[in-house]
């Protein structure tokens, strides 16, 4: 006699409590390789983060952040701002061309981008961490100052 308190037998019950078939959710690529590059955080990255993790540069951070096609090293969401550090190979083939379509893509979409470079992290890692506070803390446009002019007012 088969009780209601004895588990349900192999292939029978609950799929959706036990986890049982279905294939797995699709995730767009650049979140798989967020979700990679945090495992791998270079030095410097480990260093800053640890001074910029649960708001302690005055709002909360993510690191290794998809944005778009791009997976960013650090964002801060409430003032817009994105935090790259660049190490050597920053300098290298065609590397610079690159970062700047990136910053480009990333303005343009509302973005703030403040690169750093990892010597400077490894050298003074909370003076790094102090700037990017004041930059978060500051906002992005001044109401007070009202609008901006309109074209051709300012040559007045």
């Amino acid at each position: 006699m088969i009780s209601y308190l004895d588990p349900p037998l192999q292939g029978e019950g609950d799929h959706a409590q036990h986890g049982g078939g279905g294939s797995p959710p699709l995730r767009r690529p650049e979140v798989v390789t967020a979700r990679a590059l945090r495992k791998k955080m270079s030095l410097p990255e480990v260093m800053l983060w640890e001074r910029l993790r649960g708001g302690r540069a005055g709002a909360k951070a993510r690191r290794q952040h998809p944005i778009g096609p791009y997976v960013v090293d650090f964002c801060f969401g409430s003032s817009r701002l994105i935090v790259e550090i660049d190490g050597e190979a920053h300098n290298r083939a065609n590397r610079p061309a690159r970062d700047i379509l990136r910053d480009q893509f990333l303005n343009e979409n509302g973005y703030r981008v403040a690169r750093f470079a990892a010597a400077d992290v490894l050298r003074d890692a909370d003076a790094v961490a102090a700037s990017i506070a004041s930059i978060v803390a500051g906002p992005l446009h001044q109401p007070a100052a009202g609008p901006p002019p309109r074209a051709g007012e300012d040559q007045e």
